[in-house]
């Protein structure tokens, strides 16, 4: 039984559906990456389990009740939602802006609670910005801000949070400091993580299953092993690729890869003509 799944669902922008007739199921309390090439509906598809957008037809369940029929704020104490670029935070300090996390749980004239303060500052605790609780969040790094928007969606105290593609504009160091994060927040506080990535070898590194889009539609689903495989990547994304292990993890990795447009796909070259893949 999943919590969250997704029944024939179509998602279109006026006559042109982006996602079609899709079927999925998100496991509990696991790390699912959604990959695939630009344009082929991955953050259309997180927009419409998470309510930003509404879908053509179908539906999206949650705890057995279709959550376009869900109350607002009961929704966002159950999910949150990252989104790809966040908006200007307008002057905020870091404690401010993760205050506002806490807006399904506040009434009234909306005055913080201690629980609130309590949820503020464990969320700045556990991501590791609790001494930046005053500076102002412009001032800080493109991790550190990430870090802050990380930890507004840990105030929202869900147990389910959305991430669209969390890695984008930052550097190497950063982009592990992030996904290390939220591989954390899995394994020792148990969150639901479902997150678009671009980089395949982040996806096998720190994914427990991965769902491969192509067109709006699946390809393949599955544990890393299922996915890193040279014909789903062919498939989706037009690459012939390597596949080799991680030597620290042991998990499938990309090596290299070589564009198929234009080429014969059985044919080889000299491994120099290979983009290379980042691995960490």
């Amino acid at each position: 039984m999943y919590r969250l799944y997704t029944d024939a669902l179509n998602i279109g922008y006026g006559e042109q559906l982006i996602v079609k007739d899709l079927s999925i199921q998100i496991p509990d309390k696991q790390i699912t990456t959604i990959i695939g090439s630009n344009g082929c509906g991955k953050s259309t598809l997180l927009k419409a389990i998470t309510r930003i957008i509404s879908q053509s037809s179908g539906n999206v369940v949650l705890d057995g009740k279709n959550i376009l029929k869900e109350n607002t704020k009961q929704l966002a104490r159950k999910m949150a939602i990252l989104p790809q670029s966040p908006e200007s935070t307008g002057g905020l300090t870091v404690g401010e802006l993760v205050s506002y996390g806490r807006f399904p749980y506040q009434s009234g004239f909306g005055r913080l609670t201690r629980r609130d303060q309590e949820m503020i500052d464990w969320a700045l605790e556990v991501t590791g910005i609790i001494d930046f609780k005053y500076r102002h969040v412009d001032a800080l790094s493109g991790g550190q801000r990430q870090r802050v928007w990380i930890a507004m969606a840990l105030a929202q105290e869900t147990e389910i949070i959305f991430l669209d593609e969390p890695t984008t504009y930052l550097d190497m160091a950063h982009q592990l400091e992030v996904l290390e994060l939220l591989q954390r927040l899995n394994k020792e506080e148990e969150r639901t993580i479902i997150m678009v990535l671009h980089d395949l070898n982040q996806a096998a590194r720190f994914a427990d299953y991965i769902i491969a889009l192509k067109d709006g539609e699946i390809v393949k689903s599955g544990d890393c092993e299922t996915i890193m495989q040279p014909d789903v990547l062919r498939d989706v994304f037009q690459i012939d690729a390597e596949i080799g292990r991680d030597p620290r993890t042991n998990r499938p990795i990309c090596l290299t890869y070589n564009l198929l447009k234009g080429e014969k796909q059985n044919e080889k070259v000299d491994s120099t003509a290979y983009f290379n893949a980042r691995t960490y």
